[in-house]
């Protein structure tokens, strides 16, 4: 299987079989033969195979780091000087908003602390990285609550509550929510996303109908928006938005405030290697503000 293996690290690095092909003195089709072994043999596909491209799928990305570390292993078999045994890697998966500042400085200290560890950050939305945490694909993750409860083996720590306020340009005048929302053009949070789902039920429960011109995922490019006067906007008042920028102005919803859980999200503790379950502590000193 060594074979296989390393034609597959080649395929991941060159991106096509006739890539990889080349680069090891192969043709295509004994590359993508070796490749349809490997994969009978591990019993799942590893590429998202798109026209010519050969896209590692989440089970090849996790299948890559081990080949990686089974080929130097095996190159090092009978030496004296095999170095020292890999560490476990960590992977966490993180929305977007959770990347920018808070799980950099608690990944800085996690590799100040243990110089060896090795982490992986996947970035998504909140339902498809809790199903890489259940799947087991992933060591933790830093998500928006969802609104159902979590798998009775799945474990949920709180990092921040975090409030909606609604954003409208600097020049709107007016201070009435519910009049701006139904008179201003609207720039909606993805439905698809936790959070957006939050924004959904709240303007459906105030029943106010609203001029929407946009919708994405990325908060920081709504707020941007906002402060181009395209519109306005619900968004939550994130770790990193504790200051808006000048051009926005930010409206409390007084006692209509809704807030997100953001959390972070794991198997049971024992399932944890030790970095992991470092990582996880610093990730949580990290949003009392005590790292």
């Amino acid at each position: 299987m060594i074979r296989e293996l390393k034609t597959f690290v080649a395929v991941a690095r060159e991106g096509t079989f006739a890539a990889a092909g080349q680069k090891i003195g192969l043709t295509q089709a004994a590359v993508s033969a070796q490749m349809q072994r490997l994969e009978a043999e591990l019993g799942f596909a590893l590429f998202d195979r798109t026209g010519r491209s050969a896209r590692l799928n989440a089970m090849g990305q996790e299948t890559l780091e081990q080949a990686t570390e089974l080929i130097r292993l095996y190159a090092n078999l009978g030496s004296r000087h095999a170095g020292p045994r890999a560490t476990v890697p960590v992977s966490i998966g993180a929305i977007a908003s959770a990347q920018r500042l808070l799980l950099a400085e608690a990944l800085t200290s996690l590799h100040k602390q243990s110089p060896d560890c090795r982490t992986r950050v996947i970035p998504g939305l909140s339902m498809a990285l809790l199903n890489l945490v259940d799947a087991g694909e992933i060591d933790m993750a830093i998500v928006i609550r969802p609104p159902f409860a979590l798998q009775s083996d799945l474990r949920w720590t709180t990092l921040a509550h975090e409030p909606f306020r609604l954003l409208v340009p600097r020049h709107v005048e007016g201070s009435d929510w519910a009049e701006l929302l139904s008179s201003q053009p609207f720039v909606r949070y993805d439905r698809a996303s936790f959070g957006g789902r939050q924004v959904d039920r709240f303007l459906r429960a105030a029943h106010l109908s609203v001029q929407e011109i946009c919708e994405l995922d990325e908060l920081d490019a709504i707020v941007r928006l906002v402060a181009n006067g395209l519109g306005v906007a619900l968004v939550p008042q994130t770790a990193t938005h504790r200051r808006w920028p000048a051009a926005v102005r930010a409206i409390d919803l007084g006692r209509h405030t809704f807030h997100r859980d953001i959390g972070l999200v794991h198997r049971s503790s024992r399932n944890l290697t030790g970095s992991a379950s470092l990582l996880a502590q610093l990730v949580c000193a990290a949003y009392s503000g005590s790292l």
